[in-house]
């Protein structure tokens, strides 16, 4: 019994059928093509796919400072806006006073 548990159990013979032509064969017979696939040039999907290298934390990283910079940079310019929008508010509120006086 133990030499025979690692044997399949057949139910009887399957016969191959042979009565289509296979996508492979020509019909006219012509010669096998034995060229082999890795002499044949790089597909172009393949060549334009980039590989990614480099560690992805570093990167992530620099772009979280890059934006932090960026946002930085526009609340700075956003309150020198306000800074100037105040003065040259004063600055008409203070000759329209002038030129009722």
């Amino acid at each position: 019994m133990a030499k025979n548990r690692n044997k399949k159990k057949r139910n009887g013979a399957v016969s191959m059928d042979i009565s289509e032509p296979s996508v492979g064969e020509s019909p006219q017979g012509a010669a096998m093509d034995t060229s082999e696939a890795g002499a044949q040039g790089p597909v172009s999907g393949a060549a334009s796919m980039k590989i990614k290298k480099g560690k992805p934390m570093k990167r992530t990283k620099n772009v979280r400072k890059m934006k932090a910079r960026e946002k930085a940079i526009s609340a700075s310019e956003k309150i020198a806006e306000k800074v100037l929008k105040n003065d040259s508010k004063k600055l008409r509120v203070q000759s329209a006073k002038a030129l009722y006086d």
